[in-house]
């Protein structure tokens, strides 16, 4: 089940059901049935606060994920860039109790920032909207992008959802 939340930026039914449609791509993709996830869909502001609190950087970001347990593929180096933490951010919260072990975490995104990397790299807003959002889903699932051969591997499965989603980078990459 997916949860998308809007603070401070308005709500958009379209955001809502792109989200949902890339939620069931990358639960498909990953094997990941019956999970929870929320995604706050928010301003640079609250993005620089969850920054500053969670990786002591006082700067906004894109996104942000927050696992509710420690995932990691046996493969995987340690990511700065994931957060673990127990609880959940203010206003997320998970709908299945925790015994449950079907909620992977939060994902918060910055519309804003999603807005100007989108023009910044010549692509739909969309297509970035989607790409941030598989991003953090695939941080949520322990996958990392310390190192390089973990980036490939990371990167390659977000273009691999993406296209599976109709949103694949360059036209004719393949559906998986």
């Amino acid at each position: 089940m997916l949860t998308v939340l809007w603070e401070d930026v308005p709500a958009s039914p379209a955001q809502g059901a792109l989200l949902e449609r890339l939620f069931t791509a990358a639960c498909d993709a990953a094997s990941a049935a019956s999970v929870e996830v929320t995604v706050l869909l928010t301003d640079d502001a609250r993005l620089r606060k969850l920054n500053r609190a969670y990786r002591g950087v006082d700067a906004p970001t894109d996104v942000l994920s927050f696992a509710h347990r420690k995932i990691q593929p046996a493969d995987a180096e340690p990511d700065p860039c994931s957060i673990q933490r127990s609880d959940t951010i203010q206003g997320c919260k998970p709908a299945l109790p925790p015994e449950e072990g079907a909620y992977l975490g939060d994902i918060a995104i910055s519309l804003p920032r999603m807005h100007a990397q989108a023009a910044a790299y010549g692509h739909s807003e969309e297509r970035e909207l989607a790409y941030l959002f598989v991003h953090g889903f695939l941080h949520l699932l322990g996958h990392t992008h310390a190192e390089e051969s973990a980036f490939k591997r990371m990167r390659a499965q977000e273009e691999a959802i993406l296209a599976k989603a109709g949103l694949a980078r360059f036209p004719g990459t393949p559906r998986m």
